[in-house]
């Protein structure tokens, strides 16, 4: 489950490090070419609305090969792009069908013992992560001397691959809502958003944190780009090796939030995220500033993901794969706006524009934070509300 995440998230993240090579290849300014990272966001998270709850009606195997498959036909449509238009639809589509590790993620959570459903967790989210980071480095490289087209070429090719891996080693699964439709399940998120003030918050702090998390990203190819550095892709990829030495605490993050709770993880992911880009802003013009800010970032970005799906995950166990679209639907929503934001400050006020932008989203998130009632009884599956957790099901009394 940990190698099918963290290959299949790739794909989202494959274009970062090559903005620059494909925006020469398109005549395409920096602004302009953030369309294409935030249409990969945007259709991740229409994927997230409208696919991945599936994973309570449907037998989740079989659902993952399906989407493995829509996935390598869109990244073949990536790689053949004639023109801008084609690959901004293109990466839309792509971000649509790659939502495979939100059906892997909640499948981990469904067969773990309640008493380490948060290590479960961490430890596929540690491959889901080392995935995302260890993407920027594959394709910067490969970007380098191959092309960027010969990188969504390969990655449709590791998806048929993944396929049948899948296929092979995944168990079966059996669907938690029988006799429901397709309009009911996506009825029942409103319910869900309704009735658990606890997904609403971890909702909005994840698509904060990975709102700032992508206004890095995005710009970052530019910065390296300029002077005082003058880099190409394939160093640019290299931070990504960075940030999977941090990926590697994943688990240990997951079993602190067992013991201690979501409230120290999430507040300390939240404030680890925002030091990253305090030393970012101060020393962003050297490669060991960098390094480390890279390192914070990636670190506070985990704590605060893994804490909050760990949360979500404990609400209403029928439900999981529904919790777990309304938070990476906000998350990539989050993500959406934060790779637009810095697309456009990066030309109107350069780094340290970008670094005010991420910095003020951690601050929206900490001021949330702080004003949270984190006293509340959890609701649990049967306190939820027939509408949330059920559809199609009365409303309990």
């Amino acid at each position: 489950m940990a190698i099918g995440s963290g290959l299949s998230v790739a794909n989202l993240y494959y274009s970062q490090p090559l903005l620059e090579r494909m925006a020469d290849d398109f005549s395409a300014s920096a602004s302009r070419m953030g369309v294409v990272a935030t249409a990969t966001q945007v259709g991740y998270a229409l994927g997230m609305m409208l696919l991945a709850p599936l994973g309570d009606l449907l037998e989740r195997r079989r659902l993952i090969v399906i989407l493995l498959g829509a996935t390598a036909l869109t990244l073949a449509a990536v790689a053949s792009s004639p023109t801008f238009g084609w690959l901004a639809v293109a990466s839309l589509a792509m971000g649509a069908a790659t939502v495979t590790p939100q059906i892997i993620v909640p499948f981990a959570a469904a067969i773990a013992e309640p008493h380490e459903r948060g290590r479960v967790v961490g430890t596929v989210m540690s491959g889901l992560l080392i995935g995302i980071l260890l993407a920027r480095t594959a394709s910067g490289f490969l970007g380098s001397h191959l092309g960027w087209r010969a990188v969504f070429w390969l990655a449709a090719g590791l998806m048929v691959g993944l396929m049948f891996l899948m296929a092979k080693e995944l168990p079966k699964s059996t669907p938690t809502l029988v006799g429901t439709s397709y309009a009911a399940l996506l009825r029942s998120l409103g319910g869900l958003v309704r009735d658990l003030p606890e997904l609403r918050t971890s909702a909005l702090f994840g698509g904060l944190a990975f709102a700032s998390f992508s206004v890095f990203w995005t710009v970052l190819a530019f910065h390296l780009a300029g002077p005082p550095f003058g880099y190409g892709s394939d160093v640019v990829g290299l931070f990504g090796l960075v940030g999977a030495a941090g990926a590697m605490a994943a688990p240990l993050v997951g079993t602190f939030a067992d013991r201690r709770g979501p409230r120290w993880s999430i507040g300390l992911g939240l404030t680890t995220m925002l030091a990253s880009f305090v030393v970012l802003a101060a020393f962003g013009s050297s490669l060991p500033g960098l390094v480390v800010g890279v390192l914070l970032l990636d670190v506070g970005a985990q704590c605060n993901h893994i804490s909050n799906q760990t949360r979500i995950y404990g609400l209403a166990p029928e439900a999981r794969s529904r919790l777990n679209t309304v938070y990476m639907v906000s998350f990539f929503l989050g993500g959406a706006l934060g790779s637009a934001t810095g697309a456009a400050a990066w030309p109107r006020f350069g780094w340290p524009g970008a670094c005010a932008v991420g910095s003020a989203f951690l601050v929206a998130a900490l001021v949330v934070f702080a004003t949270t009632n984190w006293d509340r009884p959890r609701i649990g599956a049967g306190d939820a509300g027939g509408s949330a957790v059920s559809p199609g099901a009365e409303p309990s009394a």
